[in-house]
């Protein structure tokens, strides 16, 4: 039988979660996946919010376990968070966030809830992660000179003359496909493990067929995917090319919006993985209740952010829209198959600078990546700071 006060504390810290959730939807998760697309004039604002927030819940439900098991469990060692402690940590996290939503800049999530969780994961005595800290820390730094650069040469090529868009986009189709075929979707796997569409299907065709490996099936099973993504794609550009883009920009957007529910649902309710050992709750059920949230999110606050980032970073057309996509989709599949939280404004807007600066840094605005820059250095640090501290004075006020 759960103790009356521990049910209380679960559900003080499950409606931060919740609080969390609407912020990261209505920022992170919700803004970035489909603000290219916008940008290029692919879709409207109102409506891409409501698609994104609706994909966003179905990468929360099929792909979040990795990430919020890592939130959760991974960040801070030898203690396990409480709910007082879960509740700062969310409440600081959202807060910082929302105050990005308001403000027009993108905060970045991850960073705000990681500074947050191993704040007050130290406060309570806990010892420091460092090698998760590393693989993270690897990640964000490696993401805007990966992601930009990546970004900035599927562009050029996409713009060089004697390169035909007729043949090159297919291609990127293609090794969309690909990645596709690899994403990792834990509800389809047993507890603590996840398994990719073609693994999946590999090790079905090594029963049904009898002949061959699961490895020969598996590059089979992505090769398949990739012909048949270069084939749908390439019939879309030949009967019209600048139709047929606006449909490979909206595919790649619905792709990075599922992967962004897959990520960011981790950083709202990964803090209250520790308290499912006090109170009896599926983590299943905690990640559609993230998901919900996100959705919520996505639906009334994504719009403005959208707006921002499709305007003030970089005015982009469809070609370097799909040139930003692509990347930012492989960026955000790596991170959820590594359990590593990742910012996607960080992602996104990194792919976009570095797509704009294609056209000769057409449409970027220095000062506005100077401040973004600056607002994910200083959410980190004051995030931990916040954490830390406040931890303390509730820990405090309750012990007194």
């Amino acid at each position: 039988m759960v103790a009356t006060g521990a049910l209380v504390a679960f559900v003080v810290a499950a409606l931060a979660s919740l609080f969390m959730a609407w912020a990261i939807g209505a920022g992170s998760s919700g803004s970035t996946p489909f603000a290219p697309a916008v940008g290029a004039n692919a879709i409207s604002v109102m409506r891409a919010g409501f698609i994104v927030g609706v994909l966003g819940f179905g990468g929360a439900v099929l792909q979040g376990a990795n990430v919020t098991n890592a939130v959760g469990n991974e960040l801070v060692g030898g203690i396990s968070l409480t709910a007082p402690a879960a509740v700062v940590a969310l409440l600081i996290a959202a807060v910082l966030v929302a105050l990005g939503v308001f403000a027009g800049y993108p905060i970045a999530t991850a960073f705000t809830v990681t500074g947050a969780v191993v704040g007050v994961g130290l406060a309570m005595g806990g010892v420091p992660a460092w090698e998760k800290y590393q693989q993270i820390a690897a990640l964000w730094v490696l993401t805007p000179f990966v992601g930009g650069s990546a970004a900035y040469a599927t562009a050029r090529g996409l713009r060089a003359e004697r390169i035909s868009e007729v043949w090159a986009v297919p291609a990127l189709a293609g090794v969309v496909g690909v990645l596709v075929a690899n994403m990792e979707f834990a509800a389809f796997a047993g507890p603590g493990e996840s398994a990719s569409l073609a693994r999946l299907a590999a090790e079905e065709l090594v029963v049904t067929v009898g002949v061959g490996s699961e490895t020969l099936w598996f590059v089979v099973s992505m090769l398949a995917v990739g012909v048949a993504a270069a084939a749908v794609v390439g019939r879309w550009v030949t009967l019209d090319m600048a139709a047929g883009q606006r449909r490979f920009l909206l595919v790649l957007g619905g792709l990075v919006a599922f992967s962004a529910g897959g990520s960011q649902v981790g950083l709202a309710i990964g803090p209250l993985v520790p308290l499912l050992d006090v109170v009896t709750v599926p983590l299943p059920a905690l990640l559609v209740g993230g998901g919900l949230g996100l959705l919520v999110g996505s639906w009334t606050g994504a719009p403005r952010m959208i707006k921002a980032l499709a305007q003030d970073y970089s005015s982009l057309g469809p070609r370097r829209s799909i040139a930003a996509m692509i990347p930012s989709f492989a960026i955000a599949q790596t991170a959820v198959a590594l359990g590593v939280p990742v910012s996607f404004n960080e992602i996104i807007v990194s792919a976009i600078i570095g797509s704009g600066y294609a056209a000769s840094g057409a449409g970027v605005s220095g000062r506005k990546m100077l401040y973004t820059v600056l607002a994910w250095v200083g959410s980190l640090v004051l995030a931990f700071t916040l954490g830390y501290g406040g931890f303390i004075l509730v820990s405090t006020g309750l012990s007194g």
